[in-house]
């Protein structure tokens, strides 16, 4: 396979195995999950994909001025809040990089300027654009300081290059953090959000909840989930962590009933929203902390037959593992963006009564040194 290199690849930090070809940088994350996980057994050869190159189906670039005054948008170069310029990544949506070439020229033309942090002037502070990989949506927030700005005008601009773009945002955030999204959001165009499917559901994506960076990859991810969790059409499941309940509506076509719990109020929204649109009836969600939740479940007495749990790159806490074990689910099928704090997770289980049954290393951001994996738990019979 060919290797592209990229020229900003020290400069940025985004993509810390460039200097690797494809099958090397898989044969660097085999080493790395098996030096991590080798201890609970066989770790499974790791899925790669055929063409790993302009996956990421969301895109955020911050915007800044250069010494010379010219509009720049890009990444901030690693541990600084300096703007290294991007014109083009081989990691991101190509169609997402030419509508930040055009915001860039947008900005020009209306006489805006970006949002300097050091003085608190501008407008412009981020831009973040998401497409759906299957329908082809395409949703742009514009991420700005203020709302005084010519909305309809610029919108209309934006959409006349680009007539693929389905749906516009502004999204105010007016705090000095390293937050990109604000609190405040106001629809400019569109609906307001998009839509794709993934493994066979049509998902409903807004401008906050969380949704798969690398859809391709997270096909073969959910698959491999799936084949863990051996549902057989009569399971009752947990989702935890479930964000807009992709993981658990892929499931509740083979299970019995789905329940989803998440604290995100706007991701609740879209799962219900989603589960709906999908004719599925079998799948329930709650906007509730996932460990109080399973404890309550505990206390009344419920009886999941499968967990899937999906944290962040944290991992989960022992409060919620606990919760977990006094739940007792026959199988636990656990996704992890982050091998070491998975290997704790992992351990903890262990000793409350569980047994690693197989670990699958899934390589869904190429290029980078970020490794996902699933691994199935099963209870150890007493």
């Amino acid at each position: 396979m060919e290797n592209k290199q990229c020229p900003l690849y020290r400069k940025c930090g985004g993509c810390q195995l460039q200097n690797m070809d494809y099958a090397r940088q898989l044969e660097w994350k085999q080493n790395r999950t098996r030096k991590l996980l080798g201890k609970f057994g066989k770790i499974e050869p790791i899925l790669g994909m055929k063409n790993p190159y302009y996956y990421r189906n969301k895109v955020q670039a911050a915007f800044a001025q250069d010494r010379r005054g010219n509009i720049v948008s890009g990444v901030y170069q690693s541990s600084t809040h300096r703007v290294v310029p991007v014109k083009s990544c081989l990691t991101e949506d190509q169609t997402a990089d030419k509508i930040m070439a055009t915001v860039r020229q947008l900005l020009k033309s209306f006489k805006l300027h970006p949002y300097d942090e050091r003085t608190e002037r501008g407008f412009l502070r981020h831009v973040l654009v998401k497409r759906g990989f299957q329908s082809g949506q395409v949703m742009v927030v514009l991420v700005a300081s203020n709302s005084i700005f010519p909305a309809k005008k610029f919108t209309a601009a934006l959409c006349q290059k680009h007539p693929e773009i389905t749906t516009v945002l502004l999204n105010i955030n007016r705090h000095h953090t390293s937050m990109v999204l604000g609190e405040q959001e106001k629809v400019l165009y569109g609906p307001g959000y998009i839509e794709d499917t993934l493994c066979g559901c049509r998902f409903r994506i807004s401008a906050k909840s969380f949704y798969q960076i690398n859809p391709v990859q997270c096909e073969v991810l959910y698959s491999k989930a799936m084949e863990y969790a051996q549902l057989t059409g009569k399971e009752s499941v947990i989702d935890a962590y479930c964000g807009i309940g992709t993981i658990g509506m892929v499931a509740a076509k083979k299970a019995g009933q789905v329940l989803g719990i998440e604290l995100n109020r706007d991701a609740v929204r879209d799962a219900a929203a989603n589960a709906r649109q999908n004719g599925l009836h079998n799948i329930h969600f709650v906007c509730a902390d996932a460990t109080d939740y399973l404890t309550e479940m505990t206390e009344e007495g419920i009886r999941p037959d499968v967990v899937f749990m999906d944290p962040p790159r944290a991992g989960s806490t022992e409060r919620f593992l606990l919760s977990l074990s006094e739940l007792a689910p026959q199988r636990v099928v656990y996704i992890s963006c982050n091998p070491e704090t998975q290997a704790r997770d992992l351990q903890y289980l262990c000793e409350l009564g569980y047994a690693v049954q197989k670990i699958q290393p899934v390589d869904m951001f190429p290029h980078t040194n970020h490794v996902e994996c699933v691994a199935l738990m099963s209870r150890v019979k007493k």
